[in-house]
């Protein structure tokens, strides 16, 4: 009784003093009063804090940071003078290690907790995360938002946390150093020919984003802008019109000229998207100036990139990620593997070297060109590409013996492979794709997860399907965020039948 009166004392605008003693799984704060429990963002683990509820619940409240009482021996200060307001790296003022520390503990609690997992059996299986030796300037992608701030400036930035509201970037110090030299040179275009940013709004005004990519290897840089151009359309989607044949954005050559100035300029596109939505890019993208795409190279792989393709955005860490995933496929030459979700054909690819024969599946048609094109400039031939959802492609394949993309029919090999990688989305893997991936039965699943705790659901069904899982490594791919990777090896078990 005297708890639930305790519990009831906690409510909106309360001033209260906590100390840290956890962490979230979006990196933010956790403390506790009498049992009722605070999560603050921005509070490290160790500190001790004076915070504003702004929502409370029975038994917790969500709190807002007013000051630092007692600084954690953990606590750092932001590289970034934004970081606060920005929200995309929720965890720049907490040191690197104990950043990688709460990454470990996040993946192994998810696996426990959610899977339903021995604590100590898991201990035994984890490695140590893949941390960065450099966690700044890492990512290869950027996608800004342009708009207007309340005195009528155009601005680029990020969305502030949960809002539409753009918090102006002059510099992200996890992109890459020309990002601020193009998106100056958009602004100041847009300015002196006097082209509107997107309004949300009314639906009116040109310029909605604009996407950077570099590559690490190659030096080479695109730039696509994503444009609500309602004039004359022309061509089919992917099919790019040079610069000067259709004039998308006002004072466009001049454009151009500028930005081709910027040392490994490669590619300026832009991508047409008239829809009121919340997805960035549109499909219909046309060459402005120079290639269709930009290279660049991993796992000794040399890899052609369009606007629309997905590319692992870390390359660095892409490398050590794939790295690890191949280690645990432990290819001899003479395995059949198949990749699921697999976008232009990374991890397909890069095993392809070391196996008999890879098929990839992936459900964007222009990734699956991608892919072939890919195999094609690399000298691959026993790489085989399929678009569609994994989970329609796959039992397909093992039900009706779908023929290849020669014609003939699949051989056994790939019926039951001797090792399956899947690669799937934040959501995990499709329940009919996991059923017919058990039917299949492969020797080995290695399992790459962006979200450790879908990760632990489908590990649990594959695990009671058959499989026992023998290794798990955390990767740190977005360092200052509470994102990580994962890499997982499941091995099918063995049946031993007792004769006597």
């Amino acid at each position: 009784m005297g708890k639930e009166k305790s519990l009831g004392q906690f409510q909106k605008d309360q001033m209260l003093t906590v100390e840290i003693t956890d962490i979230g799984n979006d990196g933010e704060g956790i403390g506790k009063i009498d049992g009722y429990t605070l999560f603050i963002k921005d509070a490290v683990i160790g500190d001790k804090v004076r915070a504003k509820i702004m929502k409370a619940k029975k038994n917790y409240a969500y709190a807002h940071l007013e000051e630092v009482v007692q600084k954690s021996p953990f606590r750092q200060e932001a590289k970034c003078p934004i970081a606060r307001q920005c929200g995309g790296c929720q965890l720049q003022n907490m040191t690197y290690e104990r950043q990688l520390e709460f990454k470990q503990n996040k993946v192994r609690n998810n696996i426990v907790r959610l899977g339903g997992f021995d604590g100590e059996f898991v201990d035994s299986i984890m490695e140590p995360i893949i941390g960065m030796d450099e966690p700044w300037r890492y990512r290869n992608k950027a996608q800004y938002p342009i708009g207007r701030n309340r005195d009528g400036k155009i601005v680029a930035g990020y969305y502030a946390g949960r809002t539409h509201s753009i918090i102006p970037v002059d510099d992200c110090l996890i992109g890459v150093a020309e990002n601020k030299e193009i998106l100056d040179i958009v602004i100041a275009h847009m300015e002196k020919f006097g082209v509107a940013p997107y309004d949300e709004v009314s639906g009116k005004g040109l310029v909605r984003h604009v996407l950077i990519r570099k590559g690490f290897t190659s030096g080479q840089i695109m730039v696509c802008l994503v444009i609500n151009y309602r004039g004359r359309k022309s061509g089919s989607a992917g099919v790019g019109e040079k610069s000067g044949l259709v004039e998308y954005i006002p004072g466009q050559q001049a454009l151009c000229d500028a930005l081709s100035k910027i040392p490994g300029m490669t590619s300026i596109s832009v991508s047409i998207n008239t829809e009121k939505t919340n997805v960035i890019m549109g499909l219909e993208i046309h060459t402005i100036w120079g290639a269709d795409t930009i290279t660049d190279t991993l796992k000794g792989l040399e890899f052609e990139i369009s606007p629309l393709s997905f590319y692992q955005v870390n390359p660095r860490q892409t490398d050590k990620l794939y790295g690890q995933a191949i280690e645990y496929a432990a290819l001899t030459g003479a395995e059949t593997v198949w990749d699921l979700y697999c976008g232009i054909g990374t991890i397909t690819l890069s095993m392809a070297g070391s196996a008999g024969k890879v098929y990839g599946v992936e459900i964007i048609p222009e990734a699956i060109e991608d892919a072939k094109n890919n195999a094609k400039n690399n000298g691959i031939k026993n790489a085989e590409f399929y678009c569609g959802k994994a989970e329609e492609v796959l039992p397909e394949f093992y039900e009706k013996k779908r023929v290849s993309a020669e014609g003939s029919a699949l051989p056994e090999s790939a019926l039951h492979p001797d090792v399956i990688v899947v690669d799937p989305p934040r959501k995990g893997c499709d329940e009919k794709c996991i059923e017919t991936m058990l039917k299949m039965s492969p020797s080995r699943i290695v399992y790459v997860s962006c979200d450790s705790a879908t990760l632990a659901r489908d590990l649990r069904i594959l695990c009671d399907g058959g499989y026992e899982l023998k290794k798990v490594r955390p990767c740190d791919m977005f360092p200052w965020s509470g994102h990580v990777e994962t890499c997982c090896l499941l091995s099918r078990k063995e049946v031993i039948i007792d004769v006597f």
